[in-house]
């Protein structure tokens, strides 16, 4: 079993940054691909960006050039460096993970992860 917990959540203004982190506990080290996804009241939840085990990323069109993942293989940690915030940024943020490889166009599935953290929230302001 793995354990995923986000941190690094708040408020912050249009423009600011924001950092997240998620510790992976338990069999951390079976997990090829992590991702970070968003939900925003009344909204499907969608991938943000993900990672897998060979470094390659992906985003969408939406946070591309702001967002950043990168993950810590030795500190078991994932993280999502979030710039030029705006407040469509707004949602509750879940780390992702899933110890099997899958093609790039799944990373930003969620049916193809099989781990999930509870959620931290991220609030832009105007």
């Amino acid at each position: 079993q793995v354990q995923l917990a986000e941190s690094g959540g708040g408020s912050e203004q249009s423009g600011g940054s924001l950092r997240l982190s998620c510790a992976a506990s338990g069999y951390a080290r079976s997990l090829n691909l992590m991702g970070w996804f968003r939900q925003a009241p009344g909204k499907k939840r969608e991938g943000v960006a993900a990672i897998d085990s060979n470094g390659i990323t992906t985003y969408p069109d939406s946070v591309k050039g702001r967002f950043t993942i990168s993950r810590d293989n030795a500190k078991n940690t994932l993280y999502l460096q979030m710039n030029s915030l705006k407040p469509e940024d707004t949602a509750t943020y879940y780390c992702a993970a899933d110890p099997f490889s899958h093609y790039s166009e799944n990373y930003l599935t969620a049916e193809y992860y099989t781990y999930w953290g509870p959620g931290t929230q991220v609030t832009v302001s105007s």
